[in-house]
């Protein structure tokens, strides 16, 4: 099967099963790409996932478009973004309809509510695989002392010391730590 192939169906399971958002479409495609199809390594999707959440629009579309980009081009990122997308389109427009049409009844709002604990776990699992593909390059399984990266730890630190008690904007948050983080590593390259 061609690359282009498999990354349309992967995008396909993604956006058939990411409930819950974009965060939550994060470790569906790690599974997709890295795992099942090996067309990535962990470090390669780390850094995409990166670009993505600091692209404008929705991280699960900007990922599959930058994971097309890199492995298969521009027919790769409009085979991964339609991928993902249209699963979405078509429940979303299945749901409107007999949402809007049995909206009142109380089992609806009874399977919704339902569906709430479910949509934190997979946003809370994004989080953690974010957190530590960013503090140990690595999944819950292959976290070392070794693998330890301490100015991704500061940084994270700062930044969600900054985010939460100053209430300091996001973005600028982000290009803070992107400024920091490179001018960082360019002291430890000129010591080294």
């Amino acid at each position: 099967m061609s690359v282009l192939f498999q990354l349309f169906f992967a995008f396909i399971q993604v956006g058939l099963f990411s409930v819950g958002g974009g965060y939550a479409a994060i470790p569906l495609i790690q599974n997709q790409i890295v795992d099942i199809h090996k067309l990535m390594t962990l470090g390669e999707f780390t850094d995409l996932i990166t670009i993505a959440e600091m692209t404008p629009g929705p991280i699960s579309i900007n990922s599959a478009t930058f994971v097309g980009t890199r492995l298969a081009g521009i027919p790769g990122a409009v085979l991964c973004t339609l991928g993902c997308i249209i699963p979405s389109f078509i429940i979303c427009l299945t749901l409107a309809h007999f949402y809007y049409k049995y909206r009142n009844f109380s089992g609806v709002q009874t399977v919704l509510s339902a569906l709430r604990p479910a949509v934190v776990a997979l946003i809370a699992s994004a989080g953690l695989s974010i957190l530590l593909l960013g503090l140990f390059m690595s999944d819950l399984s292959g976290i070392t002392l070794a693998n330890f990266r301490p100015i991704e730890t500061c940084l994270f630190i700062g930044g969600f010391f900054l985010l939460r008690k100053y209430r300091v904007n996001a973005i600028a948050i982000i290009f803070g730590t992107g400024v920091v983080g490179t001018l960082a590593y360019s002291l430890l390259g000129m010591v080294a």
